[in-house]
């Protein structure tokens, strides 16, 4: 992945996605937060006003912020003009204007993502990898076999970044397959070759049709404290280059 400056108006062309990202914490200006605030409809403000905490109102103003203002830089087309909608498994989409990019959002405490690409489908799923959880226990619910026996076999110290690797790649997927829990989480599995980071794969077992060749991901470390994974469509031999952006203050 290559890093990129927070450019205001940028070009995406067919084989490249960029990946967004924000610390919603820097943002804190009461005056910014209010023209944040205005861009959002009257239901998107209502929806975020239903979160309990503080905490969860700010990243769910953020988030929806951050995707409008990222899909105004490569279009002419004001952040407050967007209009989304969910498809029938509650994926965000472009609703209006009309547009051939895609995109995916993702977000934790401390940090939000958004990848966009122009007419592939993506993916991108973060987490903290602060959590502590039952790892082995997930992991036989919810992953492949391959995937538990690995984690089994791994030292205890590493084991809930393996986890979080598996996790995070196989959100992405699904998201990037906009079929939410229709897809099997038992049903692929990845390899995570330890020489070779950037060359993951995918295995499907016959319940889940597709074509692993046409499917590109990647796993970033943001800081020692969260993991981001990718799924980008691929429409032949040639990989997706993919491009980091900080989206910073102000966003508007």
């Amino acid at each position: 992945m290559a890093i990129a400056s927070n450019d205001t108006r940028l070009t995406l062309g067919g084989r490249h996605a960029h990946l967004w990202w924000i610390r919603p914490g820097t943002l804190t200006d009461p005056a910014e937060l209010a023209r944040c605030r205005a861009l959002l409809t009257d239901d998107e403000r209502e929806k975020t006003d239903r979160f309990r905490f503080a905490r969860d109102r700010h990243t769910c103003l953020i988030t929806r912020v951050l995707v409008r203002t990222t899909l105004s830089r490569y279009c002419d087309i004001p952040p407050a003009r967007w209009r989304f909608r969910t498809n029938d498994h509650a994926r965000p989409e472009i609703g209006t204007p009309p547009s051939t990019i895609r995109f995916n959002l993702s977000h934790t405490n401390g940090l939000i993502v958004c990848l966009v690409s122009r007419g592939r489908e993506v993916g991108v799923d973060v987490e903290s990898l602060n959590r502590a959880n039952r790892w082995l226990d997930l992991a036989e619910r919810f992953f492949a076999p391959r995937e538990a026996a690995v984690l089994r076999r791994v030292d205890a110290s590493e084991r809930p970044t393996r986890f979080l690797e598996y996790w995070t790649l196989k959100e992405a997927y699904v998201k990037a397959r906009g079929l939410g829990l229709a897809i099997p989480l038992t049903g692929f599995s990845f390899d995570l070759p330890a020489r070779a980071p950037d060359d993951i794969r995918i295995r499907f077992t016959p319940a889940i049709d597709d074509d692993d060749t046409r499917w590109q991901f990647t796993l970033e470390r943001f800081g020692r404290d969260h993991l981001v994974a990718t799924a980008v469509q691929r429409d032949g031999p040639e990989p997706v280059r993919i491009t980091l952006h900080e989206a910073v203050a102000p966003l508007v």
